[in-house]
């Protein structure tokens, strides 16, 4: 029997690797920026794919943000001779075009069309707007696709006599319960932000019903007005101003657009944070930590019921100039990272959306038993039609985002008035999305 089994593995894998058979492997670069938990997962997985075959050897290199990656990466790529990556990982720039389009980039589905990846049936194939082009086809591979959402500490919303089994679904429900863990689960920190210009900003649009970017999000490619950031709509100026009052009355204590509130939340210093589903591996992480996850709240009276938010995050762009059985070797990597188990082990230790259906079934059911509220929050995101969810496009994003978290910052600190915080941002915004003359380096990267 066990003769059997090996034979069976062996017919099993994958046909990519056939031929690559050679005195050395093939060495496949993957350039990343990954931190904490979502690193050694990544690290782990490939220490796996290169114990279990020897035609390829994946190796990683880790950066500290994107600035430095893409610095080195674009030296890399420019020198003569070898030592270029064969996949690196870039964040949502809100532009995925322009990135395919660069001389150095191999487009996923260019990659894909001449090495394809048997039965790969994405898992949120109307969600993946953000690295799909207008054509629908897909330009890098989203392996750390995430949502915005909600993470509660249980014990906590029991201390404070709240029901942990019902988050807040609304803004002003959620401030009821900030209150109650301020007044008497006595948490310095009832609400931490991390990531503020994606939670606070971004996906406050479509969890409302709204568009973050004027016409249809920026996706209307026939659209003769001017794109610019939709922050003059009322839900907006109403979202921001309560921000500040719940910063005045002690009850939002930690905010960036980086991830210092996730780990205060770890640390059980914050009762409820916003941020993204990639900081699910560093709360599984935290000893003795107990936790929900929720969606992101919304305002009931703009609309009774929630929209979906946008799914961004980061993907695997694949890098041209490489030899058929470097191209070979990168694809087997990939199918790797798509099989059911691996995809589903990476989905629930790390937070980031499954690649596909198989990945969501194959996930193990006591783990999101354990999580409560996780389990719902991704099946939800299988069913999403919402035409303002599908994502956003806007130029120059990389030098908008910083506008958006100084006037944020502005706004709560109590330097800038709310409305005149949000009219600043758009009135500053607006020429860099008109112009793409006017574009700037783009910044350090938040870390995940």
């Amino acid at each position: 029997m066990i003769f059997l089994s090996r034979i069976a593995m062996i017919v099993g894998t994958s046909c990519l690797l056939a031929g690559l058979a050679q005195a050395n492997p093939t060495e496949v670069q993957v350039w990343h920026t990954l931190t904490s938990v979502n690193k050694s997962e990544f690290e782990k997985i490939a220490r796996q794919f290169n114990s279990e075959q020897s035609d390829v050897k994946v190796v990683l290199k880790g950066f500290d943000h994107q600035a430095a990656l893409r610095a080195q990466a674009t030296a890399a790529m420019t020198a003569p001779g070898a030592g270029k990556p064969n996949l690196v990982q870039i964040e949502d720039n809100r532009s995925p075009e322009l990135i395919a389009q660069h001389k150095n980039i191999v487009p996923l589905y260019d990659l894909l069309k001449r090495y394809p990846i048997a039965d790969l049936n994405w898992f949120l194939p109307q969600t993946t707007g953000f690295m799909r082009d207008a054509q629908g086809r897909l330009m890098a591979f989203p392996y750390m696709a995430e949502i915005p959402v909600m993470f509660y500490n249980v014990e906590g919303y029991q201390k404070a006599g709240l029901d942990a089994a019902k988050p807040a679904r609304t803004w002003p429900e959620l401030q009821n319960h900030l209150l109650a863990l301020r007044d008497k689960a006595h948490y310095d920190c009832p609400l931490g932000i991390s990531q503020q210009v994606n939670t606070h900003l971004e996906n406050l649009a479509p969890i409302n019903n709204a568009v973050y970017v004027t016409p249809a999000n920026g996706l209307d490619s026939k659209a003769k007005q001017q794109p610019e950031l939709n922050l003059a709509d009322p839900i907006f100026m109403r979202h921001m101003s309560i921000m500040v009052s719940w910063k005045r009355s002690e009850l939002l204590t930690q905010h960036s657009n980086g991830t210092e509130a996730d780990a205060l939340f770890a640390k059980n210093k914050c009762a409820v944070v916003t941020t993204t589903s990639g900081a699910l591996g560093q709360m599984l992480d935290a000893r003795g930590l107990k936790f929900g996850m929720a969606p992101l709240p919304f305002y009931d009276q703009v609309g009774p019921k929630a929209g979906a938010p946008f799914v961004s995050g980061g993907a695997l762009w694949a890098v041209s100039g490489h030899t058929k059985e470097a191209e070979k070797a990168t694809v087997a990597f990939l199918e790797y990272l798509s099989k059911p188990v691996v995809a589903a082990n990476w989905h629930q230790r790390t937070g980031y959306l499954p690649l596909t259906d198989a990945a969501f079934r194959a996930a193990n059911v006591s783990l999101y038993d354990k999580v409560p509220g996780i389990r719902l929050l991704v099946d939800s995101m299988r069913t999403v039609k919402d035409q303002n969810s599908r994502g956003f496009r806007a130029r120059n994003y990389h030098s908008i985002e910083p506008i958006l978290i100084r006037q944020f910052d502005a706004a709560l600190s109590g330097n800038t008035p709310p409305v005149a915080a949000l009219t600043m941002a758009l009135d500053e915004s607006r020429p860099l999305m008109h112009d793409p003359a006017l574009a700037k380096t783009a910044p350090a990267a938040r870390k995940k």
